[in-house]
């Protein structure tokens, strides 16, 4: 494994207006965790949830949640090293193939 991939879900409690009959930010962040955690069992990785509307004072973090407001995008948006890997609705494929990228294997 190259290094400990970070899963940043930035989101919002109230569902995205386009995102109306998907699960909340959340549960996808909830979600995320559980599938990640039994495709590579045994391999560590941080995942973190971000509420737009209340980021934390860390510089980029905060920016970014400003940008996902300022910009229309459909939350929760799933990021890996500052690079949006899913948005609104996020497939698992494409954060599996990046996690690969890491150095991770499936089990």
């Amino acid at each position: 494994m190259k290094k400990e991939a970070e899963i940043i879900v930035y989101g919002a409690e109230q569902i995205c207006a386009s995102c109306v009959n998907l699960p909340s930010s959340k549960e996808t962040y909830e979600w995320l965790e559980a599938a990640i955690t039994r495709k590579f069992p045994g391999q560590p990785f941080k995942i973190r949830y971000i509420d737009i509307f209340n980021p934390p004072e860390e510089t980029e973090t905060k920016a970014f949640a400003e940008r996902v407001i300022e910009e229309d995008l459909f939350y929760p948006v799933v990021t890996m090293d500052d690079e949006i890997i899913g948005e609104g609705n996020p497939r698992l494929k494409d954060v599996y193939k990046k996690l690969k990228e890491y150095g991770y294997h499936a089990e």
